[in-house]
């Protein structure tokens, strides 16, 4: 029983085995190779296609972009050439040796202003100082012995006369050395081409080693 049980087994397997091996070594059909053969060159030859568009597509727009620059700047310059030939002003006058604009040339060429004319001032007037001199002076001691009293005598050799003298009187010892100085404005007047003495005027307080004394004009006013 066995043995009929494992024939029955053997031929079933065996058949299926057999029928697989059979389909297995069937050989492919020459069509399908070339079917797909020509499968894989469309593709190829679609891929190619569209590499060439997209190449010729790419190539046309540069070549667009690079005439309308080319354009562009063939306008700027030919606006730039009509602006200079419209232009009537001349060349740079460094550069043409051309003279230099108006403004300077006008500048050049005005006059300068005249010098003020100083008007002659007149003659300074000469001062009373000038015709009037002490033709004589002495002094002594007056109070107590500390006033000074000095005595001189004026002379108006000017066309006017005069008032109000201011004398200055240096006081030395008997060895010539400085001591002190004084000054008074004597009132009064002297004539022209006259002459006046001044008796004890008192011009200020001396000490005892006043010895000598002189004095001479500061100032006087014309009357």
């Amino acid at each position: 029983m066995s043995a009929g049980l494992y024939r029955l087994l053997w031929r079933r397997f065996g058949g299926i085995g057999t029928s697989f091996g059979a389909r297995a070594a069937k050989p492919i059909l020459p069509w399908k190779s070339a079917l797909i053969g020509l499968a894989v060159f469309a593709i190829l030859l679609v891929g190619a296609a569209a590499w060439l568009v997209m190449s010729v597509d790419d190539s046309e727009s540069a070549d667009s972009t690079v005439t309308q620059l080319t354009g562009d700047n063939s306008a700027d310059d030919s606006s730039v050439t009509t602006a200079m030939s419209s232009d009537p002003r001349p060349a740079s006058p460094a550069g043409q040796g051309q003279p230099a604009p108006a403004s300077q040339s006008q500048a050049s060429i005005t006059p300068a202003a005249p010098a003020i004319d100083e008007k002659p001032t007149g003659a300074v007037e000469p001062s009373p100082l000038d015709g009037l001199r002490i033709s004589s002076q002495s002094w002594r001691r007056g109070g107590l012995g500390s006033k000074a009293l000095v005595t001189f005598t004026l002379r108006n050799s000017n066309l006017y006369a005069v008032k109000d003298v201011e004398i200055s009187c240096a006081f030395n010892r008997r060895d010539g050395s400085h001591v002190t100085d004084r000054r008074r404005l004597v009132p009064g007047e002297v004539d022209k081409k006259s002459r006046k003495t001044f008796a004890a005027v008192h011009v200020g307080f001396v000490n005892v080693n006043a010895s000598k004394a002189n004095c001479t004009l500061v100032s006087a006013s014309k009357n």
